[in-house]
């Protein structure tokens, strides 16, 4: 009977990946998402130029819903049970 190996990884703090990115913004979802905050860094640097600043008003909360909402689902697949 095969057996299903089984792979043990730490879950990531949604709370920490919130605090992450309200302290450092796109910086700070690298805890939790590499891809989203590479995109995030390009967004921020275009609303910085083109809107002198002004746009981060709306781009920083983007990045902590999305930060809290990749490490949530980060966990949920640590969570699911083997397929066989």
């Amino acid at each position: 009977m095969p057996y299903a190996p089984v792979v043990v990884m730490q879950q990531k703090s949604v709370a920490v990946a919130l605090l992450l990115t309200f302290f450092f913004g796109p910086l700070g979802m690298f805890y939790s998402t590499i891809s989203g905050a590479v995109i995030m860094i390009f967004v921020n640097i275009f609303m910085v130029i083109f809107t002198l600043g002004i746009g981060l008003l709306f781009t920083w909360p983007i990045c902590m819903i999305w930060g809290a909402v990749a490490a949530s689902q980060a966990n949920s697949r640590v969570m699911l049970p083997p397929r066989y």
